[in-house]
């Protein structure tokens, strides 16, 4: 694992191409299975994840609505992927590139949800995403009330999103593809 010196608080931490960070919560959102890719990178031991909210390594970054969405879509059933910045035990902090499933038992019911965390792409990151969650969070903060920053920056990500007449999954899934078209 590598770490870098940035110009926000905390050092920016890395992990490999080849390690996949995983995380199972229950359908409330408490970790249930870390890896230790996972407790590695977020400086925990398993003791200390084991039945709390997966917020807890939430970094203040991360505007509401990206969190909104990835529920609204857990919800309903669905899968996502998402770019997510992530808090350190110590204050430090990690991109990932999530997928996140909802996890059923025999029957068919939502049980939990599964996560794997790739390395991000970093040109997406800091061309695409910092700029982004930097503006969704401003709209969140500036507003009255946490309702209403919501429903502000779920109306900026609704207007990017109908320019480009994609659903949020589908632009997240573009991100960096011309690029990888081009090699």
């Amino acid at each position: 694992m590598k770490t870098q010196k940035s110009q926000t608080a905390g050092v920016e931490r890395f992990f490999e191409d080849n390690e996949i960070i995983v995380s199972k919560t229950d359908v409330k959102g408490k970790i249930t299975y870390c890896n230790n890719v996972f407790l590695n990178i977020a400086g925990y031991v398993e003791q200390e994840c084991l039945g709390k909210p997966h917020s807890m390594i939430r970094h203040p970054d991360m505007p509401r609505v990206i969190f909104k969405l990835l529920w609204d879509s857990l919800q309903d059933k669905n899968e996502i992927f998402a770019y997510v910045k992530n808090r350190c035990k110590n204050g430090d902090y990690y991109w990932v590139y999530a997928h996140v499933t909802p996890s059923y038992d025999h029957s068919g019911k939502v049980v939990g949800y599964h996560s794997n965390r790739r390395v991000p792409d970093t040109r997406v990151i800091q061309e695409v995403i910092i700029p982004l969650y930097a503006a969704l969070k401003a709209a969140e903060d500036q507003a009255a009330t946490r309702k209403l920053g919501l429903v502000a920056s779920q109306k900026m990500i609704a207007d990017m999103l109908s320019e480009r007449s994609l659903k949020y999954d589908e632009w997240v899934l573009t991100l960096g593809i011309k690029d990888q078209l081009a090699a």
